[in-house]
């Protein structure tokens, strides 16, 4: 079917007919789409510009325990052939397991179950299953489209190789896959679309805090409580901002509440850090450095999250904050907490302006 145009869109074991001798049939095409593409693109997985303009965006077409994420999300304009073969690797998950990746009370608890989690792991299911096979159907069964099986025939392949007792491919893995696969984006990615701006917002905010703070160091202020005043005001403020901000535009998602609470505890430990100071009795501004290990912290659990891009922000940050502690240390000018400011602000400005534009792109 995919090599002349057609994409079934809903299969699922009931569609799928075996006859006597064995041989397996697909029926039921009734959500199925034909496409208008060279066969060659379809054998390889692409589909062309056409599929964009087959079904509304946002429509929701197949079976929600057997449907992909990109249906489940009513992702229309990204449904290829990665499509069926999602819904072929949860066909083999049933055959292995006798259940289907996903299961839930309702089918709206199932379809944000696709979206949002990963399916369990075939040999916790039932140990006899192999586990080249078992890395055949999770390969199938991958959030990310690119990651699947680029068609039907190379998972046939892969299959025929498993019964044949040689390597499959999806065991294999470059080091340029190893690496893109850590730093891709995750499924939750889409959700950084909501706050672009905001975090563009939120890179001057943490700059003018932090160039202030300097500012009164330099002129001389040894007190702790304008300091004090200041980050627990200021950051006070921004949080109750930034979050009514966010609610006018839209509903807000689990993931997103979760790396709120990521947000609101650096920000509730960077103030901290002045109490810390006082109960030890150390001079105001010493544990500044904290704030990049604390901001370190912050992308890093943002990259297990959203994408693995934040691994590099991660990694800055936990530089920035070596780099403060040795200049507060030296005989310079103790710039350390503008440094923080500047880096901290490349951090959410950069990726903040890369979603803030496919935001608007989305919207045209």
């Amino acid at each position: 079917a995919h090599r002349a145009g057609v994409l079934h869109r809903d299969l699922k074991p009931s569609n799928i007919l075996i006859a006597t001798d064995g041989t397996p049939f697909v029926t039921d095409f009734g959500l199925a789409k034909r496409v208008n593409v060279e066969e060659e693109s379809m054998a390889s997985g692409g589909m062309g510009s056409d599929i964009a303009n087959l079904t509304q965006s946002g429509a929701i077409l197949g079976t929600p325990a057997w449907m992909s994420p990109e249906q489940a999300a009513g992702q229309t304009d990204s449904i290829d052939v990665a499509t069926d073969i999602y819904s072929l690797g949860a066909v083999l998950f049933a055959m292995l397991t006798g259940r289907p990746p996903f299961q839930a009370a309702s089918p709206l608890d199932t379809v944000l179950m696709v979206i949002e989690q990963d399916p369990p792991n075939i040999r916790m299911l039932n140990r006899a299953v192999d586990s080249d096979l078992e890395m055949v159907v999770m390969k199938c069964l991958q959030k990310p489209q690119d990651l699947r099986y680029s068609s039907a025939v190379a998972l046939a392949a892969d299959l025929r190789a498993w019964l044949n007792n040689e390597p499959v491919s999806a065991r294999s893995s470059t080091i340029a896959q190893v690496m893109t696969r850590l730093f891709r984006e995750s499924h939750h990615a889409a959700i950084l679309q909501n706050w672009g701006l905001l975090w563009m917002w939120h890179s001057l905010v943490v700059l003018l805090l932090c160039l202030i703070t300097n500012w009164m160091q330099f002129q001389g202020v040894t007190e702790r409580w304008p300091f004090v005043g200041l980050w627990v005001v200021g950051l006070g403020l921004w949080a109750a901002i930034f979050w009514n901000l966010r609610h006018r535009a839209g509903p807000i998602t689990a993931v997103e509440r979760q790396i709120a609470h990521i947000w609101g505890g650096s920000m509730i430990a960077s103030s901290m850090l002045f109490w810390v100071e006082s109960i030890m009795d150390r001079p105001v501004l010493e544990f500044s450095p904290v704030l990049g290990a604390i901001a370190g912290m912050v992308f890093l659990a943002k990259a297990g999250i959203l994408s693995g891009s934040f691994y590099i922000q991660s990694v800055m940050m936990f530089a920035t904050a070596l780099v403060m502690a040795a200049v507060e240390h030296s005989d310079l000018p103790d710039f350390s907490v503008s440094l923080f400011g500047v880096m901290s602000a490349l951090t959410f400005f950069l990726p903040g302006l890369k979603y803030y534009r496919q935001q608007r792109r989305s919207v045209r």
